[in-house]
Order: structure tokens, then C-alpha cells, then sequence
């Protein structure tokens, strides 16, 4: 095992400050992640270079939209999250422990350029749960001019939240609902700090778009989708938000979400920001239209990608500048 950083003593107990569970441990035990684990007075970490899952992906799947659009990106996942969401997409990953296999961080980095890759991507659990192994291969990948990608549902403490933007490129991050209930009744866990994460890594200048899973019975509503788009709105409404139909799965067994009402949101999402998409769903939804002339900047059929009126970072028939890197 590896050692972990951000955790302090605190009487008999051992306290981990990576995310704001503040998880106090015993001796032998891991915190809400499983993936953290007090040994003596230390913290390790048990999936420290174990890699769960390792695919070339789209850069479209993450979803990122708006960041190097028809590009290929190694996708790399790990066991372990620290939000305990009831209708987990992922759950065999994120909650379960499926096997792995070691691979250190000079691995990764060489691997990263193959077959047309731009970069790596952290993905498919939580990788912020795989904090140490991505900081030494975050640095070393932008070392290399590599891209450095994070989706996550950014439930970090500030300071290692910090630390790390300096090293990424881009974050999609999972914002799950407006609502403080839904976070503590569906996820175990609070709202105010993902937002944070999200305005800091807009302001530090990271590119962000953000990813909301529609979930029937919970935020299929009006109320919460005006006012998902409109705290995104907040922070910027250029920001590309990605609404994703949910299917019964993990600890949740409600229908799918409602088609009707995912087009129905779209258009609700697209009187507050400029960029809004449909995601687990066929039918349209997915290209990116210019706000000013409505020109299709760029066109996506699945996973197949299109770029069309796209010019110096601006649309090629108006000119007008998009945020598209």
C-alpha cells in the first residue's frame, strides 16, 4: 500500500481531510471510499497504481463536448468513491470492487500517446479517490504536453482540490442536483462543496461542463432543472451542461427517465445557458449550435463528431467566439 497524504491525528482517532466526510478512523479501518485505510498513524491508500478499468475512449463519452471535439483519450478508472449514490451508473466500480491490475505511473504516461490519444482521463469511479496516483501522473503527463482530464463528482476539500487544478486541463463534473436534501437523502453527502469546486476551477481557468443524470421520482421537474441551469448560469452561462437519462440500476429501481421530459428539459436548460446537451439518448440534442447565428458548429451522431464551422476558437459564419478548446 501506498501512503496517503491530507489526514491528521485527533486523539485516538485517525482523521482523513482528503473530502469533506473528515472520515475518523480506527485501526484496520477504511473510510466511506474503502479505499483509505488507517494502518498504525498512517493513512494508505489500498488502489494506489491498481488500475480497474482501461479503455481508448471519444472524448465525447466523458461527456466533454467543448474540449478537443472528435479527439480519442486512454480512459483509466480505479475501485473506490466516497459518495454513496442509490442509482449509481457505476456501481459495480464506484461501490463494488471489481479486479485489477498494477500499473505504475511511468506505464500510464507511455501509454498515454498511443493509437491517437491526447491525454488521459481520469474516470468511471471517482478518481479524486485516486488523489496520490494522480497527482504524481498528472505532473508527469503535462510534463509530456499531455492532456490531463478528471470526471468526477467533486466532493474534494479545498486544499487538495487546489493543488490539483493547476495539473488538469479539463473536469467534467457531476453535479447531481441543486438540492441539499437529494445530496444528503440519495448521496450521503453535501452539496456546497461541489459547488465550490466547480467556481474554482472556472475561475482558475480550467475548462468545465458539467454532467446532470436526471433521476425519475427526484429532479425530473421543472423546478429542479431551471434551477440546475441557472446556478450553472451563475458561474457562467457558457459552461456546457450534459443532461443524461437515468436507467434503473444499483439500489434504485424507478422506470428510466421520461424521453419527453429530457427534450422538455432542454429546452428549459437552454433559456439560462448557452450550451446545453442530451446524453443516454438518441434523437437529436447533441450538436453544438452557434448562440448568435444558429449554425451547427459541430455536429455529433453518437459518438461520431463533426467539425464544421469552427474557426480560431470562433463560429466560422458569424464570428462569434466560442468556448471550445
Amino acid at each position: 500500500m501506498h501512503q496517503a497524504e491530507y489526514y491528521h491525528l485527533e486523539s485516538s482517532r485517525l482523521v482523513c481531510d482528503l473530502c469533506p466526510h473528515g472520515c475518523k478512523l480506527r485501526e484496520g479501518q477504511a473510510g466511506v471510499c474503502r479505499v483509505r485505510r488507517r494502518q498504525g498513524n498512517r493513512l494508505e491508500v489500498d488502489n494506489y497504481a491498481q488500475v480497474a478499468s482501461l479503455a481508448l475512449d471519444p472524448i465525447e463519452k466523458k461527456p466533454l463536448y467543448h474540449f478537443r471535439p472528435g479527439s480519442l483519450i486512454l480512459s483509466a478508472g480505479a475501485n473506490g468513491c466516497n459518495l454513496k449514490c442509490a442509482f449509481c451508473q457505476n456501481a459495480e466500480i464506484s461501490q463494488g470492487s471489481v479486479p485489477t491490475r498494477h500499473l505504475p505511473v511511468e506505464a500510464l504516461v507511455e501509454a498515454a500517446g498511443t493509437r491517437g490519444s491526447i491525454g488521459v482521463a481520469f474516470t468511471y469511479s471517482e478518481p479524486l479517490m485516486w488523489y496520490e496516483y494522480i497527482l504524481e501522473a498528472a505532473a508527469e503527463l503535462k510534463r509530456r504536453d499531455y492532456a490531463v482530464v478528471l470526471v468526477t463528482n467533486g466532493y474534494l476539500s479545498e486544499a487538495p482540490f487546489r493543488r490539483l487544478l493547476p495539473l488538469v486541463d479539463a473536469l467534467n463534473v457531476d453535479l447531481k442536483s441543486p438540492s441539499r436534501d437529494f445530496y444528503r437523502k440519495l448521496c450521503k453527502a453535501d452539496l456546497e462543496p461541489v459547488q465550490r469546486n466547480i467556481r474554482l476551477a472556472h475561475e482558475a481557468g480550467v475548462h468545465v461542463e458539467i454532467a446532470h443524470l436526471v433521476v425519475t421520482g427526484w429532479n425530473d421537474n421543472d423546478e429542479s432543472i431551471q434551477r440546475t441551469a441557472a446556478w450553472i448560469a451563475s458561474v457562467s452561462d457558457e459552461i456546457p451542461l450534459h443532461l443524461s437519462r437515468y436507467f434503473p440500476h444499483y439500489r434504485y429501481a424507478e422506470p428510466p427517465t421520461s424521453e419527453a421530459f429530457l427534450f422538455h428539459a432542454l429546452d428549459l436548460a437552454r433559456r439560462e445557458l448557452k450550451f446545453a446537451y442530451l446524453g443516454n439518448i438518441a434523437g437529436g440534442g447533441s450538436d453544438t449550435l452557434c448562440p448568435d447565428c444558429g449554425a451547427i458548429v459541430i455536429e455529433r451522431r453518437a459518438y461520431r463528431t463533426r467539425v464544421l464551422n469552427l474557426r480560431d476558437g470562433a463560429c466560422a459564419r458569424c464570428g462569434r467566439s466560442l468556448p471550445v478548446r
